[in-house]
């Protein structure tokens, strides 16, 4: 179970915490157990500074406090803090990854046609490059219409086979499945199916994707249709 650690202090010498965060992430390089770090002060009393840190589990995260350089590093951030530091110890019972939700979402109600998932998720300024058509579709009305092309020429369904984030963008890699069903750029209907594997790279702004990145195999796709020659058309993937 994921445990999260949260610690309180109260220092005007936040530049001097700082630096000596910098130099306990430096010390312990290859030794902490610390998944993820987040130190913030108090609008209200920029005096009181918080830090959150997250551990993959309660045991991993005694392992870092047992770090000689932790404790060595402890004993120095009391010294900055007006009073000793007080911690609160959680177990992580529910934690909502609302851009990776959104990402997934996407590219579930784009498999199932609806194109109105483009307008509730998307800014009005969004831009989408798409590394297997000819230039940026700029606006949702031009994504949209990337998007009914696809509709249009295939039955298909995206199947995520995992997620990234960081910071304000989350990488999603898929597995396309789908089934030719119309023409498709110049390709007469085949009635094939086939299999496309690529990654989508959302970049979000204020909780709606502002740009897209779609990074996938167009040559496997063309192969598998029976116009480039190579592996098998039949032959899903190859």
């Amino acid at each position: 179970m994921t445990f999260v650690q949260i610690i309180d202090c109260k220092t005007d010498r936040l530049d001097d915490l700082n630096q000596l965060l910098d130099t306990w992430v430096e010390a312990t390089r290859g030794k902490r157990t610390a998944s993820h770090a987040v130190v913030g002060t108090d609008r209200s009393d920029t005096k009181h500074v918080v830090e959150i840190v997250e551990f993959p589990s309660y045991e991993e995260a005694m392992k870092n406090s047992d770090l000689p350089e932790t404790d060595r590093i402890f004993r120095e951030m009391v010294a900055l803090c007006d009073a000793p530091p007080t911690f609160t110890d959680l177990d992580v019972v529910r934690d909502a990854q609302f851009d990776k939700a959104t990402a997934s979402r996407v590219l579930d109600e784009l498999s199932r046609g609806n194109l109105d998932v483009i307008d509730e998720c998307m800014t009005a300024d969004y831009r989408d490059h798409d590394y297997g058509s000819e230039g940026d579709a700029v606006g949702p009305a031009a994504f949209r219409e990337r998007c009914g092309g696809y509709l249009n020429a295939f039955d298909f369904t995206f199947d995520v086979e995992s997620q990234i984030a960081e910071g304000d963008e989350v990488a999603t890699r898929w597995t396309w499945n789908a089934t030719q069903k119309a023409d498709f750029m110049g390709v007469p209907n085949t009635g094939r199916s086939v299999v496309g594997r690529g990654t989508t790279t959302f970049r979000f702004e204020e909780g709606r994707i502002c740009e897209g990145w779609w990074q996938w195999d167009v040559m496997s796709l063309m192969r598998q249709l029976g116009v480039l020659p190579g592996a098998r058309a039949d032959r899903p993937g190859a």
